[in-house]
Order: C-alpha cells, then structure tokens, then sequence
C-alpha cells in the first residue's frame, strides 16, 4: 500500500503543537461562547430552569457534545505535549493529533452527530455568524483546511498497515507500571479470551468459571480495593488499562470486572468498617461475585421511581418487587440491591441500599432462593455474563446488610460509585473499539480484491485511520477522568464526557469494521458481527447517551467558571 503524493501546502511535523495548541484557545472560546447562548435559552429571569432545559433539549445536548470535543482536544494535545517532552512524539503520534484536531474542528463549526440522524449545529446552540468567523481564523482555519485530508489520512493508513499485529498504534503516554499492567492482561487476553470468546457468544453461554478463576488469580477483582482489606490498591487509571486490555479480547470478561468495581465502591464509601472488613477481602479474593440490582421494569434512568420494598421485620428485611437487566445474577454470590425501606418518602429520599447475600444459581436453576425467582432475557451481545429479571417476594435481607447501617442513604450512596463506573464503562467501550479496529485492519490487510489487499482503497484507509484517530482521542479522555479521580478530584463532568465520547466510538468503530468486512462482516461465523452486537449497548448502560450529555450540560450551565 503506497500513500497519496503529498499535497505541497501542508502541515510540518514541527509545525502541529503549536497549531494546535493555538486552535484549542478558539474551541475553547467556542465552547465559552455556546454556554452562554444556551444558559440564555434555558433561563427564566435569571435563572436555570428545568422545565426549559427538557424543552430545549436538543441545544443543550449539543452543548454537552460541543463541550466534549473541546475536552477530548484538551487531552490529546496534553498527551502529545507529554509524548514531546520524553523525545517520544512521532510521525505517527503527529498525524493521530493533526487528524484529530482538524476533524474535530470542522465537526464543531459544521455540526456534531449526537446520533445517525441528529447532527447539532452551531446555530441550533444559538451561536451565529459572528461567533464563528471569530473561530475560524487562523490556526483553526489552518487545521480544517490541511488536518483531516485524504493524503493525511493515507499516510497514517500505511503506518497502520505496517505496524499491524506489531506494537500499539502511537505511544499511549502510559509510565513503566502501567505499561507493565497493560502488557501481562494483553498477554492474559491472547491466551485466555480471544481463542474462545466468539463460540462462547454464539453458543450463548457463560464465561467459563476456570477463565474467571484466572481473572481472580490475576487480581481483577481487587485491582482498586485497598491492601488493607485484601486487595492491590491500584487507582482507577489501572482499572482503565486492565478494562480496555480484557474488552479487547471480550466485553464481558472486562464487564466482570465492574460488578466487583460497582460493589467495592459502595461499600468502601457507604458501609460500615465492619462491612467493609467483611465484605471487600471476599469480593478482592473472587470468593464472592457480586451483581448489581438497580433497574425495575418500569424505571430506567429514573431510580427515583425505584418501586421495590423492603420492610423491617426484627432482625431481617423482606424484600417485595421485580428488578430487571440484572448482569451475571444467577452466578453472584452477593447483591447490591436498592430498595424502598419508606415508602412515606418519595423519590430518592426512601430509599436503602444492602448488600444481599444469595447462593450460587446455575443456567438451569439460576435463582436457588427462598422468595426469589426470575429468568433469563434474550440478548442480541454481551452474553457472556446473561443478563435477568428477578421477581422478590419475601426474600430475606439480614439487617446488619444494611449498607452503612442507616435507612434512606441508598440513593446517595449510588451516586458516589457513578464516577468510577462510567470511567470504566468508558474504557471498556475504548477496548471495544480497538478490538473493532484491529479486526477491521487485519480483514483489509488479508481481502484481496482487484489485484490487492483492500486496505490500500482510499474510502478503507480513510475508515482505519479515522477509526484510530477517535480511538486516541476517547482514550487520552478516558485517562483524564481516571486521573482525576486518582488524584481525590470531583470527575462527575470528566466521567461523563470520557463515556459519552468512547461509547459513540467503540459503535462507529464497529459498524465500520463491519463495512470493511463488506458481506462476510453479516456473517456470524466472523467475530466482528460479535463485536457489532457487543458494542451496541455501552450507548445504553450505565447512563444511556442522552442521560450522559444531559447531565453534562448541566454541569456545564449551573457552573460560572
């Protein structure tokens, strides 16, 4: 594969920092100018308004994916400049960062996909004319007109091509432990995963218990749980790495690892140190796996709605109601389970949060409990844990489960997990979409067509290269909000914004490795078609996109910084 003749006007490798550096000011000018056009339009005398915020939706979600890109720029120009520093930042590391700029710049000043039928465009957030011919001076203009060209995109594509089955594409500005980290679970996922991960998706079945064996073995489970209560005391930008390295391989292996993250979390920051002591060496130890028991039939997003009981009854807890989209239940050992303990308070204020122990089901007999029964829901991905609907009645909590000890904290003690769980979605859906990619570019490499491998077709290069491109950005993104939760920081805003961007393109990354497939990517026995399925959900879990930017927005008009 040979790259197209390069244009004469373009951008010098030692040229790309500084003009990026120059255009992030104007995104971030951009983004400045949007909040406040939107802050207009959703206020009454004043104020925010809620009841202005549903109604302008569309613009206020723009502003959260405005405000996104802005960010993921942010961070792969901080990873670039960090790359610089060390003598580390390459051909290949310049045109990951000058197609991501100059593609992302054009997005914002021609219009954002929210989805595949909804682009927001700037005029949609009230900005006009004026707002962007201040934008699109300069080192902006610059970078729209040469960043993001067929020529750039070929060239990028042969480096991919030659470096494939080799090293990682670019340098992921990771230190020595890190890399160390990323290495062993690479190695653990070739060996362990990537051999039987598309039979265990098509026979639809659970991941083998000697594999999750391995897992515990290998620490998954109590990567983040301090040393003192069993576990390896490792901080959430581990967690990203050893998530991304294991999706890679399969989601569902990585996904069993957040039910323990989901678990350790609540009960490290909401239990008691008895609880804790208890709890956490059995989940780090993979003795107990726990699940988590949030959703009901009839609530979604909504956990203010949360409609189950549970009622005092001496020393335990009945549980009464139906909880669906229950991952890996018949396998856990132990429940998070949010319920309502009074029901005279509405929304969150009633509710409790316990950590419910349960035996151990099977595939035929999933729910061996007194007061509990439920079955399986047929998925199209993301099988390899099953997902249920469990009906309770009567079913026993003992009251010193209780998290914290103290009814009606369950709703705050979940939100206190919601920053940890969607940087971990977010790089689970990072390790989705590199599994697309490479898939994508070992098919173009292989698919002789018209004398060649496919890959040297300009309209396929273009998919490898872009597909790279918004890997590193999401990833950098990812990285950044589990920094800053490392480091004891509020990432509520980072959090959402790393999960908003990597789910969008682990499926745009998908859906086109799939094209590349042409009709062998419909075909089951192609691995891809699983990768399609599987990353069609982390748009939906863990806070379903337009929760995501509707919660960033938010963020981003009630603060005046």
């Amino acid at each position: 594969m040979q790259a197209a003749k390069l244009p004469d006007d373009t951008i010098a490798g030692d040229e790309v920092l500084p003009l990026c550096a120059a255009a992030l000011a104007a995104a971030d000018d951009l983004v400045s100018r949007a909040r406040q056009r939107v802050r207009v339009l959703v206020s009454t005398d004043g104020n925010i308004d809620g009841g202005q915020i549903e109604a302008q939706q569309f613009a206020v979600h723009g502003l959260a994916w405005l405000a996104t890109y802005g960010e993921a720029l942010r961070q792969s120009l901080a990873w670039a400049e960090q790359l610089s520093a060390a003598g580390r930042f390459g051909a290949m590391e310049q045109l990951l960062l000058q197609l991501g700029f100059g593609g992302y710049l054009t997005e914002m000043t021609n219009g954002i996909a929210m989805s595949q039928i909804e682009v927001v465009r700037p005029a949609d957030m009230g900005l006009d004319e004026d707002d962007l011919t201040a934008f699109r001076g300069g080192a902006v203009a610059r970078l729209m007109r040469l960043g993001n060209t067929q020529s750039t995109r070929d060239r990028l594509a042969v480096m991919l091509v030659e470096a494939a089955g080799g090293a990682e594409f670019g340098e992921l500005g990771l230190d020595e432990t890190l890399t160390l980290v990323r290495d062993q679970f690479r190695r653990f996922t070739q060996d362990h995963v990537t051999p039987d991960a598309h039979g265990w998706h098509l026979r639809d079945e659970l991941i083998p218990l000697d594999v999750v064996q391995a897992m515990s073995d290998m620490g998954v489970f109590g990567l983040t749980i301090p040393e003192q209560y069993g576990g390896h005391g490792m901080g959430k930008t581990a967690m990203c790495v050893v998530s991304e390295e294991l999706c890679r391989g399969y989601i569902g292996i990585g996904s069993l690892g957040t039910r323990s993250e989901i678990a350790a979390e609540l009960i490290l920051h909401g239990g008691t140190e008895a609880q804790r002591r208890y709890w956490l060496p059995k989940i780090a130890s993979g003795e107990i796996l726990p699940t988590a028991v949030f959703t009901e039939p009839n609530v979604g997003s909504d956990l203010g709605s949360v409609g189950t009981r549970a009622i005092r009854d001496g020393d335990v807890y009945r549980v009464q109601g139906n909880k669906t989209w229950i991952t890996h239940a018949a396998r856990a050992d132990m429940m998070t389970l949010l319920a309502r303990t009074d029901t005279d308070q509405p929304g969150y204020r009633g509710l409790s949060m316990f950590l419910a122990a349960k035996p151990r089901g099977t595939g035929d007999d999933p729910f061996p409990a007194k007061g509990m029964s439920g079955g399986e829901i047929q998925v199209l991905g993301y099988r390899g844990m099953k997902e249920y609907e469990i009906a309770f009645d009567g079913f026993e909590v003992g009251a010193e489960n209780l998290l914290g000890g103290e009814e009606g904290h369950g709703f705050k003690q979940l939100m206190a997990t919601f920053e940890s769980a969607r940087i971990q979605t977010a790089a689970r859906a990072v390790g989705v979409a590199q599994n697309a990619f490479e898939l994508g570019l070992n098919y173009g490499i292989e698919r002789q067509q018209f004398g060649g491998p496919i890959a040297r077709f300009p309209r396929v290069a273009g998919k490898l290269a872009w597909m790279a491109v918004e890997i590193m950005l999401s990833r950098q993104l990812t990285y950044y909000a589990a920094r800053q939760k490392d480091q004891g920081r509020r990432c509520d805003l980072e959090a959402g914004m790393a999960k908003l961007l990597a789910a969008r393109v682990a499926w745009s990354s998908a859906d086109n490795a799939v094209q590349i497939h042409g009709g062998n990517g419909f075909s089951l026995e192609f691995p891809i078609s699983r990768v399609l399925c599987d990353a069609r959900i982390l748009n939906i879990f863990e806070g379903a996109g337009e929760i995501q930017a509707q919660v960033i927005a938010r963020r981003l008009l009630e603060s005046r910084n």
